[in-house]
Formats: structure tokens, C-alpha cells, sequence
């Protein structure tokens, strides 16, 4: 086990096998190659992808499917040959999140998920061309705050 320093979680011990390459970096960090999956918070639906080479870059990953169930990812040969998968069941599909404050304007890039084997602890970020995803959806419908509503509906009666 080898002792890291992350951006959420202070030093943590982690075992190798737990390392995650990016082959070819991320979009933006091409030099990153090496992260891990770490939950943000217990029982949390957010997950860190961690470096493990930089202590400062990480990117808070959330399962688009929980919060858009209509999501489709069709993998390109390419990227199945690359990241060796052989079965469905060895595939994780991640969104970087674009956190904003307050946190119900946050963003998920569904343009460009990121992609995992799981199995083969092998990943890379995915970006979708002709897709009528953005880089920009909302993970919360755009509402008025409950405040809003209730002087709304007074102002009615």
C-alpha cells in the first residue's frame, strides 16, 4: 500500500491495484494518467475521481443514468478494442460534474462521459460527436424555490 495526498479526502492509503490508467490523459490534462475511484461521501451518489499524481486534480463523477435514465453511450469499436472489453458487465459510465453554487445549478458533461473496465482498471473520456447531448445538463429540473411557490400561491388566493 502506498500512502497519497488527495484534494477531498487528505492522505488515504491505496493499494495499486486499485489504480485506474487513462492511456492517453484526460481532455485538458493529457498528462494524468493514473487515478482512483473514491466515494465523496459515505452513501453519496457522487464519486472523486482522484490523480494519483497530482494531489489537487480531481473530478466529482456521478452515474448519468440515475438522473437521466434515457442516457445512451454506444461505444465505438475503437474504444472497446482499446479498453479491452469483452463484456457489458465490465463497463462503469461516469459524468464529470461541473459543480456550482448553490449546488442545484450543477452540471454533468454528457457530452463526453467518461468510461471505465472495470475489470482491466483501463478508462477514457469519451467525447460524443453528433450527439444531442450537452456538456451542460442540469442534474436538477429548474424550479422556483418553495418560497417562491408559496408566495406565489398566496399572492393567487
Amino acid at each position: 500500500m502506498n500512502s497519497m495526498q488527495t484534494k477531498y479526502h487528505g492522505t488515504i492509503e491505496l493499494e495499486e491495484k486499485s489504480m485506474i490508467t487513462f492511456e492517453e490523459g484526460i481532455p485538458g490534462f493529457p498528462d494524468a494518467k493514473s487515478f482512483v475511484l473514491l466515494p465523496l461521501q459515505q452513501d453519496a451518489a457522487f464519486t472523486v475521481l482522484q490523480s494519483t499524481e497530482e494531489p489537487t486534480l480531481a473530478f466529482i463523477l456521478v452515474n448519468p443514468f440515475e438522473f437521466k435514465p434515457d442516457y445512451e453511450v454506444n461505444l465505438p469499436d475503437k474504444v472497446v478494442g482499446k479498453l479491452a472489453i469483452t463484456e457489458p458487465d465490465e463497463v462503469a459510465i461516469f459524468t464529470i460534474l461541473t459543480v456550482q453554487s448553490p449546488f442545484e445549478n450543477t452540471t454533468a458533461n454528457l457530452q463526453a462521459p467518461v468510461v471505465i473496465n472495470i475489470e482491466k482498471q483501463q478508462a477514457k473520456q469519451l467525447i460524443l460527436t453528433d450527439s444531442p447531448y450537452t456538456p451542460k445538463h442540469h442534474l436538477f429540473k429548474q424550479r422556483n424555490s418553495p418560497n417562491r411557490r408559496e408566495s406565489n400561491a398566496r399572492s393567487t388566493t
